[in-house]
């Protein structure tokens, strides 16, 4: 009788797979669903190819680089997609400089200072307005660049990041439309 009892006490107790196979269902119909809400464009974010207006590029099109025109009312000028996203034509666009910028970076860093350059595309309707506003346009990227840490500057992916958001603080500060890009053409920590 004690060698029976000891071996019972040995044999693992077996655990249900039920919560397991219940999650694995729940997770493949949240991500189908979610999909189809996303594509169909139940959620706002995503228009589908048969919700675009006939004329228009989405995403699934290939763009037109023949030089002809395709469109005879095409008057090479911007196209407002209604969601806030234009499509522009190269022969619309004006490459505003920005003012190039230094940058101290502190006592503790092993670079003294960050020498930095760029450029703001826009279209050319807009490029005046643009140069007017560039005091404010340096002044949100000198306070901008001044807050990041030292450390951060060191990674490789920084580039993404910083020209995402000084491209969201310079379409701020310029009006919604007035930049389309910010194209950065220095960037060095010496």
């Amino acid at each position: 009788m004690a060698v029976a009892e000891a071996t019972q006490a040995q044999a693992p107790k077996k655990t249900s797979k039920t919560p397991i196979f219940i999650g694995l269902v729940l997770a493949l119909v949240g991500g189908g669903g979610g999909y189809y809400a996303a594509t169909s464009g139940l959620l706002g974010i995503g228009e589908s190819q048969a919700e675009a207006p006939h004329g228009e590029e989405t995403d699934h099109e290939a763009p037109d680089h023949s030089g002809a025109a395709s469109d005879p009312h095409d008057d090479g000028t911007a196209t407002d997609h209604g969601d806030g996203s234009s499509t522009t034509a190269v022969g619309d666009l004006a490459f505003v400089p920005v003012d190039p910028l230094v940058i101290s970076l502190g006592p503790r860093s092993a670079a003294h200072y960050l020498r930095f350059r760029a450029q703001l595309e826009t279209p050319k309707k807009y490029r005046a307005e643009v140069q007017t506003l560039m005091p404010r346009v340096v002044d949100v990227l000198n306070s901008y660049l001044r807050a990041i840490e030292v450390a951060d500057l060191q990674e490789p992916t920084i580039l993404v990041r910083l020209r995402a958001q000084m491209l969201r603080r310079v379409q701020i500060v310029t009006g919604p439309g007035r930049v389309n890009d910010l194209l950065i053409m220095e960037f060095v920590l010496n």
